[in-house]
């Protein structure tokens, strides 16, 4: 699927779970779990938003140019010995 299509997928999906969520909210009325809830879902469909509009993360091994493939014996390292 494109990210147009699986983005729109992510959308209804969203959608669908937002109203499946109402009538349960509606059970507990303006309490601090249901405010949280509705507010997740409102997060969720920003966040949908922002990454929309981001460049697809690559990760990369910020500190491989500095430690290489040395080992990076710290407290424990090989050859120390107990007191």
């Amino acid at each position: 699927m494109s990210l147009e299509q699986d983005v729109a997928a992510a959308r209804e999906a969203l959608d669908a779970f937002e109203q499946a969520c109402a009538p349960v909210s509606r059970h507990f009325g303006d309490t601090v779990d249901a405010r949280r809830l509705r507010g997740d879902v409102t997060r969720v469909r920003e966040d949908l938003t922002l990454l929309c509009g981001a460049q697809p993360y690559r990760a990369r091994e910020p500190f491989a140019g500095i430690y290489g493939d040395g080992d990076d014996e710290g407290w424990g390292g090989a050859g120390r010995t107990g007191r």
